[in-house]
């Protein structure tokens, strides 16, 4: 696909995410139950196991939520096939307000990689995006290297032997050691798992020899000295781990992945009730006690509306599909 095919291809999608945030045309059913809504507890699905960066996003926004609206708001994991399977899930839920689900770099990556049962926009209403956070290319501290050009070497002296574990095919640690591998050339084996959780537990176990996760994840056994970050995702040092360099200052011009969250639900739901989350999404995102556990967790509030959370998502599948161009990734 040329890079002209690409920008229509983004324009096109940009104009159908617009119109999905309208979520206008609802029946009059709907829009007699949206008078109503919240009436009974919601459903957040999480596509991912419990233990990643995206479930805690969602359980940190969950009781907030159901502050707000006087109702339960009820976390639900449902990993598996790199956020397919609750993404799916929830593509052909009733658009009613009662199912949403908390989107992730997965979402603009897998359309990309592979034809799915639902649409990354048309299938979708956008709520609002809510944070973004860096990633860290990471080994076990038995691992015997300290930079990532020590593991680099370690890969092409032992090539097809160290495993890198992934939240799933098609997550954006997938696609970070996927880009590390081509960019490096290094032969390695790529372990799925159903989320960032199960990954991490194998990491520390020494199961696994690398892994791309949220830098959250890292922090608490980096301290421990159980984990080594060797290289941020980031286009600059993070903060929170200053001693660790950017993938980029590592030898590795041009690397780039970062983790970014959002709030979506099933399209056609009313847009009074898209407005009342989007609005209350802006509201918790805006408390300065929310604003500091993500920080302290190794992300940032990063609140969009619906239609400039449309724009971003547009920008993110044009990025992705150049990246998958360019690492030649296929799924199997």
């Amino acid at each position: 696909m040329t890079q002209a095919m690409m920008r229509m291809r983004a324009a096109g999608l940009l104009s159908l995410a617009v119109l999905s945030t309208g979520a206008g045309l609802a029946s009059p059913a709907f829009a007699q139950q949206a008078e109503a809504w919240p009436a009974k507890p919601i459903r957040l699905v999480v596509p991912f196991a419990a233990g990643g960066g995206t479930d805690m996003v969602g359980r940190v926004m969950a009781p907030r939520l159901a502050e707000r609206l006087g109702r339960p708001v009820l976390v639900e994991n449902r990993g598996g096939a790199g956020a397919v399977i609750g993404t799916t899930l929830v593509a052909r839920a009733i658009p009613d307000g009662y199912t949403l689900l908390v989107v992730d770099t997965a979402h603009t990556i897998q359309p990309v990689l592979q034809k799915l049962d639902y649409d990354p926009v048309k299938s979708f209403s956008l709520i609002a995006s809510m944070v973004k956070g860096d990633t860290v290319l990471t080994v076990p501290a038995s691992l015997p290297v300290n930079t990532l050009q020590e593991f680099i070497a370690l890969a092409r002296q032992k090539p097809g032997t160290l495993v890198a574990g992934t939240a799933g095919l098609g997550s954006s640690g997938h696609m970070g050691v996927e880009l590390l591998r081509v960019m490096a050339k290094i032969d390695m084996v790529i372990a799925h798992y159903k989320g960032g959780g199960a990954a991490t537990s194998d990491l520390l176990g020494g199961q696994i020899h690398m892994s791309s996760i949220t830098i959250q994840a890292v922090i608490p056994h980096a301290r421990a000295g159980r984990l080594r970050g060797l290289g941020v995702g980031g286009a600059t040092r993070s903060p929170l781990m200053p001693e660790v360099p950017t993938v980029q200052e590592s030898g590795l011009p041009g690397y780039l992945t970062t983790g970014w969250r959002g709030l979506v639900g099933p399209a056609g739901i009313p847009a009074p009730i898209v407005k009342r989350l989007t609005d209350e999404v802006r509201t918790i995102l805006a408390s300065e006690e929310v604003r500091t556990h993500f920080v302290n967790n190794g992300m940032e509030t990063d609140y969009r509306a619906p239609r400039e959370f449309a724009a971003y998502i547009a920008d993110e599948l044009r990025r992705w599909e150049a990246v998958v161009q360019k690492a030649n990734i296929r799924l199997e």
